[in-house]
């Protein structure tokens, strides 16, 4: 599973087909942390996305980018921290730079910790003459009062060295005047020399950084460590993470609740518009209700309600990415998973689950581990997407916020959810890990990067088009199809009842057992394709007319849930059943073809839809038993 040296041909097989006649090939390396996908996205105007936490990047990139004198074609290979591979990723980006397949190396280094960045660059040094060292992140130096010698670096190397602000594009123009030197007079491959001693290379960049990197300070790094003492310390660790993730939370809950009204009502001016369209083409009725009523309504309320919290949440989490913080989160979460013997490294993975669980399953790349790989990719689903986010954010507030509504209690609400869903997770990672997955846990170094000031612009640019639009366009993909199906379930009868009402009557002894009712549960196994579309199906199915109603807001949805017979341990028993249920086809699909198993692809089915159920039954007959 994940990348092997197998795959490796067929990255280069696809990288063959890729280059065009007369393009030079250059390889971005680098270790993780220095900017090398942000100097790649820069040169080729594309937007692979970049996250602040060691092996993001799990595959080759690759973007075009013409100079004054030739085309060239780059590749941003995996961040490694040496030619010596220590895992999958790393083993592919070495064997790219020691195949030959580029006609150029560019090493990126970290300005504001050249010494640690320039044992790679020595590295690939000993392997191709055609190389060019491209010290990034200056800025970042001259705010630490750390400078440095390029033309004393370049002279120790041998090699072409550029310093950029990869944020900067037009500090890069010195770095396609380099390649255009190397280009125009590529030097050989040498033949096959001895891998050099890790240690030698280490004394020697100690020497070179000695000779040519001054620090004005010895406390340059002075304030990384105070905010490491107080976001990685036993004491307040945990608390400032509860207390980040309510914050962005609420931030989320409040400012969507106004965009998602406008929204409504501009989707309802455009249905209006819609359906007196159809009536004056003279649309025969049946017509009529599969497109306004089941395909536009439906996606009209999977946009409104998903569109403002994705919006507002995907900035912020990426605005902890650009910052540094989430490799903090997982030195935090390293000891609990470490008891679970499992990888630190799957709190990584588990925070990517938050934004959609396939990447989630997809970072699991990282951990070098089959069997910890395996353990992260199986209990991932645990935590919940940011599908089921709109669901749980609108179950909170209708049921137990305060009057009107609070945010800040719907907030502290989803912050105990995501809570128990990382206690959840914990618990089923060491189940398996002594049941199925037996095993002792690996060591790992895990970096914490520098923290950095987020560049903000890119970040709402980047999480507007990469994740909230990509996200909303697979659930709208989804919904309208879903709707017109729905509608079709809705208002073909059968006996005096429709057929939603048939399939959900068969499912109601289950609901009930589970604290829902048979509606809900067909809601889900519709929703199967994507989250998004769960309650919006439910709605659909109390819904006497077989269509979602005009108004969208909260309000109503809760007297139509109330008047279905709703409770507030129904909405628990929905909201546990929202965070534990089987994963959507999507991520089933990438479990499949990242394990190449479909025994594990059920297991990651089974495995939180059958603690879900075990919940919500538990809480049920509790809740009975109280007289609640």
């Amino acid at each position: 599973m994940g990348l092997t040296h197998r795959s490796v041909g067929a990255h280069a097989a696809a990288f063959g087909g890729t280059r065009r006649a007369g393009e030079r090939v250059v390889a971005l390396a680098g270790n993780p942390n220095v900017g090398k996908s942000t100097v790649f996205n820069a040169l080729t105007g594309m937007h692979q996305h970049t996250g602040n936490w060691a092996g993001k990047t799990v595959g080759c990139a690759c973007g075009r980018c013409r100079s004054a004198r030739e085309n060239y074609l780059f590749v941003d290979i995996p961040g490694t921290y040496s030619l010596c591979p220590h895992s999958a990723e790393e083993a592919v980006a070495c064997d790219f730079v020691r195949g030959g397949e580029a006609d150029a190396v560019v090493v990126v280094c970290d300005a504001t910790c050249l010494e640690r960045t320039l044992v790679l660059a020595l590295q690939v040094r000993s392997v191709t003459p055609n190389l060019i060292v491209c010290v990034n992140l200056l800025d970042e130096a001259r705010r630490k009062r750390i400078t440095i010698d390029l033309p004393g670096l370049q002279a120790q190397l041998g090699v072409p060295v550029v310093g950029v602000t990869a944020r900067k594009k037009k500090t890069l123009s010195a770095l396609l005047d380099a390649l255009d030197t190397v280009a125009a007079a590529p030097q050989p491959l040498p033949d096959a020399p001895p891998p050099s001693d890790p240690a030698d290379d280490v004394r020697r960049a100690e020497d070179i950084c000695r000779a040519c990197v001054t620090y004005g300070t010895a406390e340059y790094a002075a304030r990384d460590r105070r905010l490491d003492r107080l976001l990685t310390s036993r004491a307040t660790g945990y608390p400032v993470m509860l207390l980040g993730l309510a914050g962005v939370l609420w931030l989320t809950i409040a400012g969507a609740n106004a965009p998602s009204e406008w929204l409504a009502r501009g989707l309802g001016w455009v249905q209006a518009q819609f359906s007196a369209l159809l009536t004056a083409l003279h649309a025969p009725a049946w017509l009529h209700g599969l497109l306004v009523d089941g395909m536009f309504r439906t996606l009209a309320w999977v946009v409104a309600v998903m569109l403002p919290p994705m919006a507002i949440f995907f900035p912020l989490f990426t605005l902890l990415e650009d910052a540094g913080y989430l490799p903090r989160v997982a030195y935090n979460l390293d000891r609990p998973f470490h008891a679970c013997h499992a990888c630190g490294k799957q709190a990584l993975t588990m925070c990517m689950g938050l934004g959609c669980n396939a990447a989630g399953v997809v970072g699991c790349r990282i951990i070098d581990s089959e069997r910890e790989r395996l353990l992260a990719v199986l209990t991932n689903s645990l935590m919940p997407c940011n599908g089921r986010f709109p669901a749980l954010i609108a179950l909170m507030t209708m049921f137990f916020a305060a009057a009107g509504g609070s945010s800040l209690v719907s907030a502290l609400l989803l912050t105990a959810a995501l809570v128990l869903s990382v206690g959840l997770t914990f618990g089923a990672t060491w189940l398996l890990s002594v049941t199925v997955l037996r095993g002792r846990p690996s060591a790992f170094a895990l970096e914490l990067p520098p923290y950095r000031a987020p560049q903000v612009g890119q970040v709402i640019v980047r999480s507007v088009l990469d994740r909230t639009l990509f996200v909303l366009g697979r659930a709208a993909a989804v919904a309208a199809p879903a709707g017109m199906i729905l509608w079709t379930l809705a208002n073909v009868h059968i006996g005096g009842a429709s057929l939603l009402a048939w399939c959900a009557n068969a499912l109601d002894p289950l609901g009930r057992l589970m604290g829902m009712d048979g509606v809900l549960l067909l809601a889900f196994v519709l929703g199967f394709p994507a989250n998004e579309i769960v309650l919006p199906i439910a709605v659909m199915g109390y819904l006497a007319q077989g269509s979602l109603g005009d108004s969208l807001g909260l309000a109503q949805m809760h007297a139509l849930l109330t008047a279905n017979g709703w409770t507030w341990t129904t909405a628990v028993s929905a909201v546990l059943f929202f965070l534990l249920h089987w994963p959507c086809s999507t991520t089933l699909w990438t479990i499949r073809r990242e394990t190449g198993s479909m025994k594990w692809t059920l297991l990651a089915a089974l495995l939180p839809t059958a603690m879900g159920m075990a919940l919500c039954t538990a809480f049920t007959a509790l809740a009975r038993a109280l007289g609640w």
